[in-house]
């Protein structure tokens, strides 16, 4: 007992401080409870079988087919046609992302929205930073009305299945969910506007100081440089600086290869931190002296933001092959809203670091996984709309299949994901892309952990103590405190991390108490899922955390009352629903 509160304090410190990747941590607990014999080597792997997990993974895989349909922009411009208010837009946009959140996974759903909310920010002369919170509390609101709504939900049920208990229904959680997504809307419509800060978006600021990033050289006659490979005149190994591309008289080159010969007359487009520019007066390069380039000869600038799991977490920028992967070169990185200084090479990526990109033709082809997502521009990989039509109707298909039959959820999304791939509406390239590697270790490893608690004794011992204190205020105020605990956790680790160790705790205090156990676990869930004070606890707070320019205090502002709503109101309902009050 002693060992797992020691590996459960090593993890809240490690996924609190950011310092390990959240995987890394959840691989290091695990592995030190099975070498202790807390966990069997089956029960480590028993995760990785879990029917809610590939679930998970197969709604994650389809529902990206909704981001590359054109039938979203037709149905987003005919609900805000006329649109002109930040409390209507909000209304609308609750409206229209909770009810699919509930369905479809949260976080391919913001990022297909997250472009949209700028260009009706920029056609209103609104900041995007009034907007996008409220977008993804709309997602995080919708995702708490059904089972399959958000990843929590799923990795719960799993753990209940897992200890030998009835699955939960679907739609269980929409006594509570659906009425609270009334109540957030209204909360939002109401103070989006008042609370949240106006903030110029990265673009808008790149627009307005473009100068910042790019400088511009010449090949002169009689340069050393002239007839020599770039690799060979020394362009690739420049510390400071990054060729983007070559102005050669009408005609822009990019990539540049480093195989590409340069020649006299040659402009050569650098990015790079003004500091180092004056590398490149290096009489050995023989270049002009570096000068202000043309902005109209810069080709896209696009903005993306790092994804929670995604690989370039914690890599140095030059270490990633960047613009050999993407055909994008990283020009600046924004971190809460502030442009990070120094050699841009050097900078050690974070999850939610906005990226501005110098992007090439092929960018929108393979910027397809789930490694960023574009904020600013749209790809232009789509979707035939009669294929998208088709998963989207039958992933609904499957939900109403599964919640009247006994064929299970998995078997009917399996189906789906057969047919889209044998209509080509996805590739195999693309589903390989749309599983998360890194998110399925966490959660198998979760259920892992919860296992652990249970077995070395923890779980029982906190849930004693707690009932010590708690019992004489009743159920009611048991499953408030649970809520409260498990919404913490949730805020300041993981919302994962935070279920695996509350669900064990919450089970054993309705056992020792004979009371019902679907809502103890139910209200685990919630309180891993509603999430909303940090940008840290859910990855879509944490999408439009850098690209709002937001800070730590933006949440807790606008994110503490709905929370303290959702507690209380969320404790009444699920009391009531249970007959506990």
């Amino acid at each position: 007992m002693a060992l797992v509160f020691a590996v459960i304090a090593f993890l809240l410190v490690a996924l609190y401080s950011g310092k390990i990747r959240a995987e890394v941590s959840f691989f290091i607990a695990v592995t030190v409870l099975t070498v202790a014999g807390i966990l069997t080597p089956s029960e480590l792997l028993s995760g990785f079988a879990n029917e809610q997990l590939a679930v998970i993974m197969l709604l994650l895989v389809i529902s990206d087919i909704i981001r590359k349909t054109d039938i979203i922009d037709l149905i987003f411009n005919r609900l805000f046609n006329g649109t002109k208010s930040v409390s209507g837009f909000v209304i609308k946009m609750v409206g229209f992302v909770a009810p699919t959140s509930a369905f479809f996974n949260n976080t391919p759903l913001v990022a297909m929205m997250m472009p949209y909310v700028y260009s009706w920010s920029k056609k209103n002369n609104t900041s995007p930073s009034k907007l996008l919170i409220p977008l993804s509390y709309a997602a995080i609101l919708g995702g708490c009305m059904t089972l399959v709504g958000t990843s929590t939900n799923l990795v719960v049920n799993g753990m209940a299945v897992d200890a030998g208990f009835e699955s939960l229904e679907i739609f269980d959680f929409i006594w509570v969910g659906l009425p609270m997504v009334f109540v957030g809307a209204a909360y939002l419509a109401l103070f989006s506007d008042k609370i949240l800060p106006a903030h110029r978006d990265a673009v808008d600021e790149f627009k307005e100081d473009w100068r910042e990033y790019f400088v511009e050289t010449e090949i002169e006659k009689g340069s050393p440089t002239a007839g020599k490979s770039v690799a060979d005149a020394g362009l690739r190994s420049l510390s400071g600086n990054f060729l983007v591309e070559i102005v050669r008289k009408s005609a822009i080159i990019k990539p540049v290869s480093p195989d590409h010969i340069l020649r006299i007359g040659d402009r050569l487009i650098f990015t790079g931190e003004t500091e180092s520019i004056k590398e490149l007066n290096n009489p050995d390069l023989g270049l002009s002296l570096p000068k202000e380039c043309n902005s109209a000869e810069l080709s896209d600038v696009v903005e993306v933001v790092v994804s929670y799991n995604s690989w370039l977490v914690g890599r140095k920028i030059k270490r990633t092959d960047f613009r050999g992967k993407y055909d994008a070169a990283i020009v600046a990185v924004h971190r809460n809203g502030a442009k990070l200084t120094g050699k841009v090479g050097d900078i050690i990526l974070q999850a939610g670091d906005v990226l501005l990109l110098f992007a090439g033709r092929d960018f929108s082809i393979r910027a397809t996984g789930n490694e960023f997502y574009v904020i600013s521009k749209k790809s232009n990989q789509k979707v035939d709309a009669k294929k998208a039509l088709m998963v989207i109707g039958g992933v609904l298909l499957s939900v109403v299949v599964s919640a009247n039959t006994s064929m299970s959820l998995f078997s009917c999304l399996l189906i789906v994901l057969a047919l889209s791939f044998f209509t080509k509406t996805l590739t195999a390239s693309e589903i390989k892309r749309g599983i998360n590697l890194n998110m399925m270790l966490i959660m198998a490893f979760g259920l892992a952990l919860g296992k652990a608690m249970s077995n070395s004794g923890a779980a029982e011992y906190i849930a004693v103590n707690i009932l010590n204190v708690a019992e004489p205020f009743g159920a009611v105020a048991l499953l408030g405190m649970i809520f409260l605990v498990t919404n913490l956790l949730a805020s300041y680790m993981t919302n994962l991390a935070a279920v695996a160790i509350i669900f064990p705790i919450s089970v054993g205090i309705a056992q020792s108490m004979n009371l019902p156990l679907e809502p103890f676990i139910m209200i685990v869930a919630f309180g891993g899922a509603a999430n909303f004070i940090t940008p840290i606890g859910y990855q879509t707070n944490l999408m439009v955390y850098g690209s709002g320019g937001y800070s730590f205090n933006d949440f807790m502002k606008i994110g503490l009352p709905l929370t303290i709503l959702y507690i209380v109101l969320g404790t009444l309902l699920m009391s009531w629903r249970y007959g506990l009050l």
